[in-house]
C-alpha cells in the first residue's frame, strides 16, 4: 500500500479490501409474518406499551424481505463488494429448536446468490438480537439450553450457505444484548436483573465457542477456508482526569466490563480476574460458569468484529462504598468542544485507530474488521430531492482516515462495514435515527441514495479514500 501521499491525494486502500454496508434481519426486513416465520422476543416485545418510541415495531421496517432484488441492485450502484446481513433465526427454525422452515432456507439462498451474482461478498451474522420467543419462554440467554439450540441452528446455517458463505459473525454485540437487554430492560426482552445480564452474557459467549466448534467440524469439501467470529460493541476508554489515578483505575475497570470480559476468555486468557471480582460482588456466585466453559469460549475467533461508535469517557464513582454493587466509574457526557451526531455521540475518529492498534497489540495476528461504524444525521430530502448529508460524508472520511492510519501502522483490518446501508428501524428508538447512506421515505418505501452514499461509492469504486474538498 502507497502511504506517501501528496497534499489533495487520496488514500489508497490494500488490494482486497473489503468496502462493505451492514444492516440486520428486524431492522430492515419486514414480513414478520411470512412464509412460517416464527415469532421473535422482539415482535413480543415491540407489543409493551411505550418500549418502543412512537409505538413502532419491525412488521414492515424497509420491506426488504419482498425486495431483496431491488436492495442488491442497490448495493450494487453503490459499487460495494462486501455486505454484512443476519439470518433472522425465527425464519429459519421458527421455534428455536427442532424443525428447520424450508421457506425461510430458501430466501436467504436466494439473496446470497444475488449478492454474488453482483459481485458482493456476503458476512453473515447468526444472531443479531432476534431470538425465537419459544427459547425465551424458557429461559433465553439465561438459559444453557439456548447455547446448545444456537450451536444447532449454527450448523443448520453452515450446511445450507456455507459453500457460498466463507464469513461468519455468530454473536452481535454481547455486551449490548446483555446490559439493555437483561439489565435495563431497554431492549427486548425487556428484563431488569443484573444477575441475569452477567449469565445472559456467559451464555452468548458460550453459544459462539459452540459455533465455532460446529463450523470447525464441518470444514472440508470446499469449505476449508470458513471463519467465525464475533462482532463486539467496542468502546475505547479515557479517564475524566488524564493525570487522576483515580479515574485512570476506573477508566480500565469499565474497560473491563464492556471489552475485556468478552474478548479474553474468547482468545483463550479467560475472564478477566478484575471482572470476576467484580460481577462476584455485585451479582453473586457465578456458579451457572461450568468446568469446559472457558475452553469452549476460549476455541478462539478467526476474525474481530469491531462496532465503533464513539468513546466512554470515565471518571471514579466517589459515592460508591463496599458491597453496595454500584459501578466504580462513572460515565461523563460528551466534551466541551467535541462535534456530535445528532443523538449526542462524540464523533472521535482518532479513537478508532488507537482502538485498531491496541487490538493489534492485545490479540496479535488475529484480522480486524470493522463491522459496523455510523453516526446519526437527520438530514432529510431537500427541494431538489436529494438529501445533502454533508455531516455523514465528512464522518465518513474522518473514519476512513482513521482505518488507513492504523493500517499503515500495522494493524491487519481487512475490511470496512458502514451502518447503515438504509434507515431502518433502531431498536427502543424506532424509526426517528437516521443511519443509512440511503434514505428511506417511510410513508412511500422511496429509496434516495444520500450525498454521502454517493461519496462512499466512489471510494469503494476506486479502492482510494477521495479528499473532502
Amino acid at each position: 500500500m502507497n502511504s506517501r501521499l501528496t497534499d489533495g491525494a487520496g488514500l489508497p486502500f490494500p488490494e482486497g479490501f473489503r468496502w462493505g454496508t451492514a444492516t440486520s434481519a428486524y431492522q430492515v426486513e419486514g414480513a414478520t409474518g411470512a412464509d412460517g416465520r416464527g415469532e421473535s422476543i422482539w415482535d413480543r416485545f415491540c407489543r409493551v406499551p411505550g418500549a418502543i418510541e412512537n409505538g413502532d415495531t419491525g412488521d414492515v421496517a424497509c420491506e426488504s424481505y419482498g425486495r431483496a432484488e431491488e436492495q442488491v441492485r442497490l448495493m450494487a450502484r453503490l459499487g460495494t463488494n462486501a455486505h454484512r446481513f443476519s439470518l433472522a433465526w425465527p425464519r429459519i427454525v421458527p421455534t428455536g429448536a427442532g424443525r428447520v422452515e424450508p421457506r425461510g432456507i430458501a430466501h436467504y439462498d436466494r439473496f446470497i446468490d444475488l449478492l454474488l451474482e453482483h459481485g458482493i461478498s456476503p458476512l453473515v451474522t447468526l444472531y443479531h438480537w432476534d431470538l425465537p420467543q419459544p427459547l425465551q419462554d424458557r429461559g433465553g440467554w439465561r438459559a444453557r439450553e439456548t447455547a446448545e439450540a444456537f450451536a444447532a441452528y449454527a450448523g443448520i446455517c453452515f450446511e445450507a450457505f456455507g459453500d457460498r458463505v466463507r464469513d461468519w459473525v455468530t454473536v452481535n454485540e454481547p455486551w449490548i444484548v446483555g446490559l439493555l437487554g437483561h439489565q435495563l430492560g431497554l431492549h427486548a426482552p425487556g428484563e431488569k436483573s443484573l444477575a441475569g445480564s452477567v449469565q445472559a452474557m456467559h451464555h452468548l459467549l458460550l453459544g459462539h465457542g459452540l459455533a465455532v466448534g460446529a463450523l470447525r467440524a464441518g470444514r472440508g469439501a470446499g469449505r476449508e477456508a470458513a471463519r467465525a467470529g464475533i462482532a463486539y460493541s467496542l468502546f475505547p476508554h479515557a479517564p475524566a482526569d488524564p493525570g487522576s489515578s483515580a479515574d485512570a483505575a476506573a477508566a480500565h475497570a469499565s474497560d473491563g466490563y464492556v471489552n475485556r470480559w468478552f474478548l479474553d476468555p474468547v482468545h483463550g486468557r479467560g475472564y478477566p480476574d478484575d471482572m470476576l471480582r467484580h460481577w462476584e460482588e455485585a451479582a453473586g456466585k457465578l456458579d451457572f460458569i461450568q468446568a469446559d466453559d472457558l475452553e469452549t469460549i476460549g476455541a478462539g475467533s478467526d476474525f474481530i468484529g469491531v462496532n465503533y461508535y464513539t468513546r466512554r469517557i470515565v471518571s471514579a464513582h466517589e459515592e460508591r462504598s463496599p458491597g453496595d454493587g454500584a459501578w466504580p466509574w462513572k460515565v461523563e457526557p460528551p466534551q466541551p468542544g467535541v462535534p456530535c451526531t445528532d443523538l449526542g455521540w462524540e464523533i472521535v475518529p482518532e479513537e478508532l485507530t488507537a482502538l485498531l492498534l491496541r487490538l493489534h497489540e492485545d490479540y496479535p495476528g488475529v484480522p480486524l474488521m470493522i463491522t459496523e461504524n455510523g453516526g446519526i444525521f437527520d438530514d432529510g430530502p431537500g427541494e431538489d430531492g436529494a438529501v445533502h448529508d454533508e455531516r455523514r460524508t465528512r464522518f465518513l472520511h474522518a473514519h476512513l482516515a482513521a482505518v488507513h492510519r492504523a493500517l499503515e501502522a500495522g494493524a491487519p483490518v481487512e475490511g470496512y462495514f458502514h451502518w447503515s446501508l438504509i434507515d431502518n428501524f433502531e431498536w427502543a428508538m424506532g424509526y426517528r435515527p437516521r443511519f443509512g447512506l440511503v434514505h428511506l421515505d417511510r410513508t412511500t418505501g422511496r429509496r434516495t441514495v444520500k450525498d454521502s452514499g454517493h461519496w462512499y461509492a466512489r471510494a469503494a469504486r476506486s479502492g482510494v479514500v477521495p479528499p473532502m474538498r
